[in-house]
């Protein structure tokens, strides 16, 4: 069977699941200009894991492949099982280029699709030298604030241990840096939880950046990262 065609199989299976009211939940939560199906999460990877059962046989190649197919379907699901694909399968994230995860990144316009994206590629693949500094920098520096959240949640794996993550205070604040007087909300949250999650890994360089950047600093990212840093919680 052809890729499309994979795509298109996936694709199906998927719809059997699509629920109405989803649909109105993710318009209002994190709404996006792709198609929406509504699959809950557990329906969504039962599709995934039955998908990589059928495909045990792929090579590294083809995963990349058929993930680049689906995101090419534009529906916000599909996108979300391609992430899911490479992620699961690291021969494939050795094996991806630059050029394939920018593509795989095209659809980016909300919060849910860029951190599934930033956990389970960009955060890999920047921890293991795939991706230079200078491009998470130059995300950072993006107009779009969908690409800035990229950089700031692309350090969460750096630090996050469940992502194989071991601690990066120096990246992780490089990127915190660039960002610390951006106000804008999805800026705003992402640098809280970019913060709290490298405290995890080295408190005290979390206290000299909070000292530091004081006066820049938005108050929620103050106030969760201190709650954090006091009571090891998100809200005290």
């Amino acid at each position: 069977m052809a890729t499309f065609e994979l795509a298109k199989a996936i694709l199906k299976d998927l719809v059997r699941y699509t629920n109405p009211e989803r649909v109105k939940k993710i318009a209002t939560d994190h709404p996006t200009s792709m198609q929406v199906l509504g699959l809950k999460v557990p329906d969504q990877r039962k599709v995934i894991d039955e998908w990589r059962k059928k495909l045990n046989h792929f090579t590294e190649v083809e995963w990349i492949d058929l993930a680049l197919e689906l995101v090419g379907l534009d529906i916000l699901e599909c996108q979300q099982v391609a992430f899911e694909f490479i992620w699961k399968n690291k021969k494939a994230l050795q094996a991806i280029s630059p050029e394939q995860i920018f593509a795989l990144g095209r659809t980016l316009d909300n919060w849910v699709s860029v951190d599934m994206y930033c956990l389970s590629i960009t955060g890999y693949c920047w921890r293991t030298g795939k991706l230079q500094d200078e491009t998470i920098i130059q995300w950072a520096k993006n107009e779009n604030r969908w690409i800035r959240r990229t950089a700031l949640v692309s350090t969460v794996p750096l630090n996050l241990r469940s992502r194989g993550g071991t601690g990066d205070v120096e990246r992780s604040l490089l990127i915190c840096r660039l960002l610390v007087s951006d106000f804008d909300d999805m800026i705003v949250k992402a640098m809280s939880w970019a913060l709290r999650e490298l405290s995890k890994s080295d408190k005290q360089a979390v206290v000299r950046f909070m000292e530091e950047n004081n006066s820049q600093l938005h108050p929620r990212v103050k106030r969760e990262v201190q709650t954090k840093l006091t009571t090891g919680k998100k809200n005290g």
